[in-house]
């Protein structure tokens, strides 16, 4: 049976492989090989973490993480190289754009195994972010190119890949079938919402993470400013990342708001589907909350997801005091039915279809 070799290295990405992981194994046309590189070490991603999320434990766990990014890429190139000249795969999936991403593409590319490059096309047109340099070299090095929107097929037409043999297809997004896949069933795991006696729609949901907020005192101090005073009008709940706590002792900056310790899947489900609005500098929460009819304040300058911008789903502010209040009064007297569809549906079964393509070809 011909090999496909999945490189995963950080929780939503496993979440994002676990979908196409099923369709895989429902066709039964391929035997899917998954290497974990470790690069987020992550203590809920335990066995009853796989076994609860029903996502194929990996074959590989490389235990890579820790590092600069230098040093993180080049060990990750190393042992994926070894791990593909075992497996000897027809095709390399890799998703997103972390380390582990640009290093799963270099290393089959090296060894001339097709990669299929998940969640392609996405800019923020910031190369001072890491996430932006990998997306770009492991977009450039694929053989098939999985879109999640129109405006990501724009991105790459501009640059040039009309002139690439590189197939380039709008699949839509696979983290979509994942929260309607989890979705179903994350009331019945997570007791959060009781546990911390929320109300529907009653608290806002926030997410502050990423380094440029982070290692930014005066940033750092304004966004929690904002989040403060929100919490004057409704409660919000912040999961702590380790990093952003790091920072706030660092700057001795004790917030009034709730703040939790970082969250499973299921509880961040539940939390999306009961906060009455989102603020975050995730990406991947800004679709989230959409896909649970959640209004977004994105905390940063730029968005790979425009149309959730440009739809009027969610408003970008940066940390700025004012921007982020504006926006937070503005969306409570919006009311839009989020019935657009954005970013697709069958995502994980139309990129396997065009995987399986690629192979026969």
């Amino acid at each position: 049976m011909k090999k496909i070799v999945t490189i995963l290295g950080a929780r939503p990405q496993f979440v994002k492989g676990a979908v196409l992981s099923r369709v895989i194994k429902k066709h039964n046309d391929f035997e899917e090989i998954i290497v974990h590189t470790g690069q987020h070490f992550d203590t809920n991603m335990s066995a009853v973490f796989f076994n609860e999320m029903q996502i194929p434990k990996p074959k590989y766990n490389l235990n890579i993480n820790g590092l600069s990014h230098g040093a993180m890429t080049g060990q990750m190139l190393e042992k994926i190289e070894e791990v593909l000249e075992v497996e000897q795969p027809e095709v390399v999936i890799v998703y997103g754009d972390t380390n582990s991403t640009v290093a799963g593409a270099l290393a089959a590319k090296k060894m001339n195994i097709q990669v299929v490059h998940v969640e392609a096309g996405l800019r923020s047109f910031n190369m001072q972010m890491p996430e932006e340099v990998n997306r770009i070299i492991t977009d450039r090095i694929s053989n098939l190119l999985s879109c999640p929107t129109n405006t990501a097929i724009l991105n790459l037409k501009k640059e040039g890949f009309d002139n690439l043999p590189i197939e380039i297809e709008q699949h839509g997004d696979i983290m979509k079938d994942a929260v309607e896949f989890y979705g179903k069933f994350s009331e019945g795991k997570s007791t959060i919402i009781s546990d911390l006696k929320l109300q529907r729609n009653e608290f806002v949901l926030a997410t502050i993470h990423r380094q440029e907020n982070t290692d930014d005192k005066e940033k750092l101090k304004e966004v929690f400013s904002a989040l403060e005073e929100i919490n004057k009008s409704k409660q919000v709940v912040l999961p702590l990342h380790p990093r952003t706590k790091k920072k706030l002792d660092l700057y001795g900056l004790k917030p009034n708001i709730t703040l939790i310790e970082p969250v499973g899947y299921f509880d961040m489900l539940e939390l999306l589907k009961n906060c009455s609005l989102v603020i975050t500098d995730s990406g991947g929460l800004q679709k989230e909350a959409f896909f649970n009819k959640k209004y977004c304040i994105i905390a940063r300058k730029e968005t790979e997801w425009i149309e959730l911008v440009s739809s009027g789903y969610a408003k970008i502010t940066g940390t700025n005091y004012n921007k982020m209040i504006k926006s937070f009064n503005e969306f409570l007297k919006e009311k839009k039915d989020f019935q657009e569809n954005l970013y697709g549906n069958d995502v994980g079964e139309k990129i396997y279809q065009s995987i399986k393509k690629l192979i026969q070809e």
